[in-house]
């Protein structure tokens, strides 16, 4: 199972996931960091989702896995569709993907600006490092695009986001290319089974603005969730949800079927 994060992030975020699908016993796990985020490869000074892409099916080849089952958040999500259309996707779970615009939709300039908006809280982050988190009100500014509410995240979560959002120089690298793309083509040519999760407190991405050209392109029959009380990052405040949710999906198509270890 190939577990992508979202923008500005690391693997960092899969902390709390990554071990509960691995401890069912039933999956191998791979939870890298993309190029041009915190630990990750450099990349070109450009970079967008096809060189993401790529990076990751480079990965999978070093491990001998063909296809996996890919879930991804927020441009981790976008990413996994990616990896789904050159057929490496066994099942495909998009938790807030984005890419979900064409070439000019509004949308895709509104993202972007959010992103160029939180440029003076990046900007203080690279200069105070975790230092920052002492200062009046940066909890209750800095959780906006990550959760449902400030007190969901705990010191070593602030410090690991501090630590990918200050070592990320895709967020110049891809908000530019970004800006001349489009977003995910061909949805509806995605034939393996595809699960869509709908962050409800997503305010990066918010329903259902940014999950109508899912909806729209997307085959009629995939999987859509609804997670209630969580904000665009779930998997910081609520690690057992999407831990289940992921592996319930998987399960359902996975081949042998899985069955518990006698004990």
């Amino acid at each position: 199972m190939l577990l992508l994060h979202p923008f500005m992030m690391s693997q960092n975020v899969w902390k709390g996931v990554a071990p509960l699908v691995a401890e069912t016993g039933r999956y191998e796990v791979l939870a890298p960091t993309m190029p041009g985020h915190n630990g990750g490869v450099k990349g070109r000074f450009f970079l967008d989702t096809a060189e993401l892409a790529d990076d990751m099916e480079r990965r999978m080849d070093e491990l001998g896995w063909d296809t996996a089952h890919i879930v991804g958040n927020s441009l981790g999500g976008w990413t996994a569709f990616e990896l789904a259309r050159r057929g490496r996707a066994r099942t495909l779970t998009g938790i807030a993907p984005a890419g979900g615009w064409h070439r000019y939709t509004p949308a895709k300039f509104e993202i972007v600006f959010k992103f160029i908006a939180g440029l003076p809280v990046y900007l203080g982050a690279k200069l105070l490092g975790e230092r920052a988190l002492k200062l009046p009100y940066v909890r209750q500014l800095g959780f906006v695009p990550i959760s449902a509410t400030a007190d969901r995240l705990n010191d070593e979560q602030w410090l690991d986001i501090i630590d990918d959002v200050t070592h990320c120089p895709a967020y110049y690298q891809l908000l530019v290319k970004s800006l001349l793309m489009p977003g995910l083509l061909e949805l509806a040519e995605t034939r393996i089974p595809t699960h869509l999760v709908i962050c409800e407190k997503d305010r990066v991405l918010p329903h259902p603005r940014f999950t109508r050209h899912f909806t729209k392109h997307l085959p009629e029959d995939i999987d859509i969730t609804h997670l209630d009380d969580v904000g665009h990052i779930p998997m910081y405040e609520a690690p057992r949800r999407v831990a289940d949710l992921i592996v319930g999906f998987a399960d359902s198509y996975a081949s042998p079927p899985p069955h518990e270890a006698i004990s």
